[in-house]
């Protein structure tokens, strides 16, 4: 199976297409900002670097947050076009549980995003397994659960201290590539391309209102 692989929720804009286990090409370019630019470009750019036209992908992944509110939509926009356009299935995963999959790990383990305002987005794994959903929490309230052997992501600087002991892999997001592993394995019925949003944005509307 064919797989396109996009991620812009975080840090990085990232693609890659895969056949199967085989990587045919991938590429992540740091970002905070600019990922409407630079996407379309960069998937351009990766498909001829693997040698394959659109028409070949088969499936489509995408990750839909917990992450930049305006970064993930491009994302998701962009996928869910291409998706419509080639009549292929599109499979929106956790950006946790890519961040996740793309190191080596045992055991109880964390993911984690700087929400800031105090908080973090967390997922929790126990071995490569997932034991709940991705949830805001504030960062006081992190040291009151189970030791992590492991913690990565973005959001590493938050608890480090909290757990010196832990191993740490302090990527700014997931690996496109096990990204797209995942959406191979994925049911596209039970992973739909929709945003999630664990909190209200922080952008204010004239006059402080919420939007």
């Amino acid at each position: 199976m064919r797989t396109l692989a996009i991620d812009t929720a975080l840090g990085l804009c990232s693609v890659a297409v895969t056949d199967g286990e085989r990587v045919l090409a991938s590429r992540s370019e740091p970002m905070q900002q600019g990922h409407q630019e630079r996407l379309a470009p960069l998937v351009a750019e990766v498909m001829a670097e693997a040698g394959v036209g659109f028409e070949a992908v088969d499936r489509i992944g995408v990750t839909v947050g917990p992450g930049s509110f305006t970064g993930l939509r491009v994302g998701l926009s962009f996928a869910k076009g291409l998706g419509f356009a080639r009549d292929v299935p599109v499979v929106g995963l956790d950006s946790l549980e890519v961040i996740a999959a793309s190191m080596p790990r045992e055991g109880v383990g964390l993911a984690l995003i700087d929400a800031r305002r105090g908080q973090a987005y967390v997922r929790r794994f126990e071995g490569k397994e997932a034991t709940g959903p991705s949830e805001a929490v504030r960062v006081e309230d992190l040291a009151d659960g189970p030791v992590p052997g492991w913690i990565a992501g973005p959001g590493v600087a938050l608890v480090r201290e909290i757990w010196p002991g832990a191993m740490v892999d302090e990527r700014p997001a997931g690996d496109p590539v096990a990204l797209a592993r995942l959406a191979v394995q994925a049911d596209p019925a039970d992973h739909p391309p929709v945003p999630v949003y664990l909190r209200a944005p922080d952008a204010k509307l004239p006059g402080g209102i919420d939007p």
